[in-house]
């Protein structure tokens, strides 16, 4: 009887557990991204596509490729700009990071305490074994990303 009320509090728990930390885009990502990314990364900023054009010329004027939707920042996650988000917001710890931070990890706060909570947050949605810097095809001595890191993407809306 013990060991059967034990297991069932087991269960219990852990899916208590998963349920409150449950982080999803409307509701954690979408305030992070509009109070640090926005400024270069909304509506002003150019669409992928023609973000790829003139790199260059958009980054001499502080914007980056327009990702203020669910739907344009999985495009740099999933495919087809895969692993870009995390490329830019490592903070130099993963695989083939070198240990080098991301262009972009300043900016997830203002002290070293806030860029490593909203990292963590922002890996916990991407999904665990998710986070990778490797991209939809091999690029020098980084693999394509695999079916399995693909499968981890959580990113829930």
């Amino acid at each position: 009887m013990f060991k059967k009320l034990a297991a069932t509090l087991v269960v219990l728990l852990g899916a208590g557990a998963v349920t409150a930390q449950e982080i999803t885009y409307r509701a954690d990502v979408a305030p992070l991204w509009k109070s640090r990314c926005v400024a270069c990364h909304g509506a002003q900023a150019p669409e992928r596509a023609d973000f790829l054009l003139n790199e260059k010329g958009y980054a001499a004027k502080s914007q980056g490729p327009r990702m203020d939707s669910y739907e344009r920042l999985i495009a740099f996650i999933a495919w087809p700009d895969t692993g870009a988000l995390m490329r830019r917001l490592d903070d130099g710890t993963s695989p083939y990071a070198g240990g080098k931070p991301g262009n972009m990890y300043l900016y997830l706060g203002s002290t070293d305490q806030e860029r490593a909570d909203n990292l963590k947050l922002v890996k916990a949605w991407v999904g665990d074994g998710a986070w990778a810097l490797n991209r939809w095809n091999k690029r020098g001595d980084v693999p394509m990303i695999s079916k399995e890191q693909l499968d981890n993407i959580q990113a829930k809306y």
